[in-house]
């Protein structure tokens, strides 16, 4: 869709006359959902909506049809036509367009983009959670940074939002702006990976996990700690987190930053830096969707283990007695923080869905060690696994049995969806799961989740400690605020199919999840991950879930200083 502003022209005292053929073009049904401007286009009879907004698109909702809509285009306070025929002459607005949109600044700047009427659109703004479909005012694809400058300056210029999109995988959406009208900066030319003499990856926005694990891998037998996702996309990843199970061993995706490429939101683009532009290298490394578009990454690899134990134990009778499952769960939370068996060398996680409950992750060390150590203390008074396993891999091996599908993902036509509803807590290490919020939890699930009409899951990762390099960093590293968890847990639910309408039960069934924690232990704050991003937060929860109050208030100060008109802006954005 084609964002259109109208610059209005003073008016003496008498109403301007309109020529006739400017008239004659106004009654003409927009091809393309514009409408307004030099074209002067009407969303009347159109397939898009019969109001014309302020930015010179047509749709059928408020925010079409309501403030700014422009009357001599559409209708508006109603989507409703007018139902009487008028054979009066057409009232001539007091003033006229000045020629110029969005679509045409950015054509003038060659800037490749893509508007409603393009055949590809549609597949192009399709998000990874169907639940949250949002149609872009203009998805842009930049193969060069002068692009992405000359793209934001655009917007800017015309007061249309702005969001960036490295793999899409956000959970609410904001990939595509968290609502219509956004200008989508899509990186997926941005494919670029190369390590330096220093072994720092040079890192495109739009590199996905899998293909950047296996691009320094196969350059220099390197590594980065990342999730196990293999399509999800760097920006996000890095620029809020980025857990994977050898986070232990060398911190988030995020602490691997040594400098990022970014254009601001007055098109000037530079790099960021510890020392260079320091406020905006912080902030980027927590919030960067509210401060630039990161069009490349520079990430400090690890030398790639020359193996891994990938390892995993199902234990069951986990959802019959809620008292008994607490219990087996402090067992695993104590072996956790035993520093005498735990070090940075173990990643773990668990797994349950009311069906099956896991424990699995990777180990930096010998399966002997493994064996004789880590799995006896592990195991010890737990129900005898119905199934285990500890294998001895390379790392690629390791990633790829992480992730399920090759490492190797398309860098166009990405077309992996899910249709799905999440929420995400913190545990801190100071207040760690207790016996009574545990058998809250487990009490939920059994009476709940065991026999949930739709399917879910729940995901505990082991964030904290003993040696944990997750925790090592102050808040004052960087704009992440979690540097004293233990765990983090992210609730999941799902449709099981994606073209199914999406049950109205599964969002209480997770919230409840949540809750039956949270409300078992209230002298305890609870935070959220910002890489599980929940869309049903407002901004003023979001900022409390996601950073702390001093974090925030820096963030705030620096979006002053360098985004004052907020150009870039998704529904949870800092100074939102």
């Amino acid at each position: 869709m084609l964002a259109r502003t109208l610059t209005l022209l003073a008016v003496a005292t008498a109403t301007l006359a309109i020529p006739l053929d400017q008239l004659e073009r106004r009654a003409t049904v927009t091809p393309d959902a514009s409408c307004g401007g030099a074209n002067g286009y009407t969303c009347l009879g159109s397939s898009f909506g019969n109001c014309c907004s302020t930015h010179g698109w047509c749709g059928s909702t408020a925010a079409y049809c309501g403030t700014g809509c422009q009357p001599a285009y559409g209708n508006c306070g109603s989507n409703t036509p007018p139902t009487t025929t008028s054979t009066s002459k057409t009232t001539p607005p007091t003033s006229t367009p000045t020629a110029g949109t969005l679509s045409e600044c950015l054509t003038q700047k060659n800037v490749p983009i893509r508007l409603a009427s393009s055949s590809d659109f549609s597949q192009l703004a399709q998000p990874y959670n169907l639940r949250l479909p949002y149609t872009p005012a203009v998805i842009v694809l930049p193969t060069t940074v002068q692009h992405v400058s000359d793209a934001v300056t655009c917007a800017a210029k015309y007061n249309v939002k702005v969001q960036p999109r490295g793999g899409g995988h956000s959970y609410a959406a904001f990939g595509l702006g968290g609502q219509n009208g956004a200008m989508v900066i899509d990186l997926q030319s941005f494919q670029g990976v190369s390590l330096d003499v220093n072994n720092i990856a040079k890192v495109g926005g739009g590199v996905r996990l899998g293909n950047l694990a296996q691009a320094i891998y196969d350059q220099k037998q390197r590594a980065l700690p990342h999730g196990t996702c293999p399509g999800v996309g760097i920006g996000g990843h890095a620029t809020h987190g980025g857990f994977g199970y050898s986070s232990r061993a060398w911190g988030l995706t995020l602490d691997t930053i040594v400098g990022l490429d970014v254009v601001l939101a007055n098109g000037s683009s530079v790099k960021a830096t510890s020392t260079a532009y320091p406020d905006i290298y912080y902030a980027l490394r927590g919030a960067a969707e509210s401060f630039g578009i990161v069009t490349s990454f520079y990430l400090q690899t690890q030398p790639a283990p020359s193996s891994v134990i990938n390892w995993s134990f199902s234990i069951p009778n986990m959802f019959s007695s809620a008292a008994t499952s607490a219990n087996n769960f402090l067992h695993i939370q104590k072996f956790a923080q035993n520093a005498s068996v735990v070090d940075r060398n173990l990643g773990m996680g668990m797994y349950m869905d009311g069906q099956g409950f896991s424990i699995s992750g990777t180990y930096f060390g010998s399966l002997t060690n493994f064996n004789n150590k880590i799995k006896p203390e592990l195991l010890r008074g737990l129900p005898t696994p119905t199934s285990q396993s500890a294998t001895s891999m390379t790392w690629l091996q390791s990633l790829t049995a992480l992730g399920g599908q090759a490492l190797t993902q398309p860098t166009t036509g990405y077309n992996q969806h899910d249709n799905f509803f999440a929420k995400s807590l913190v545990i801190p290490t100071s207040g760690q799961f207790t016996a009574t919020t545990l058998t809250s939890y487990f009490d939920y699930i059994i009476k709940n989740g065991v026999n949930s009409a739709n399917p879910w899951f729940s995901i505990i990762n082991l964030y904290g400690g003993p040696d944990s390099q997750i925790n090592t960093k102050s808040t004052s590293f960087s704009a992440y605020s979690h540097r004293t968890s233990l765990w983090v847990i992210q609730h999941y639910g799902f449709t099981g199919s994606t073209g199914t309408p999406f049950p109205a039960g599964i969002i209480p069934f997770i919230t409840g999840l949540s809750n039956s924690i949270t409300s078992a232990q209230p002298q305890t704050v609870f935070p959220g991950y910002p890489n599980y991003v929940d869309p049903s937060l407002t901004a003023a929860q979001a900022h409390t879930a996601y950073f702390d109050s001093a974090t925030y208030a820096k963030l705030a100060g620096i979006k002053q200083k360098v985004d004052p008109g907020k150009v870039f802006w998704n529904p949870q954005a800092i100074g939102n």
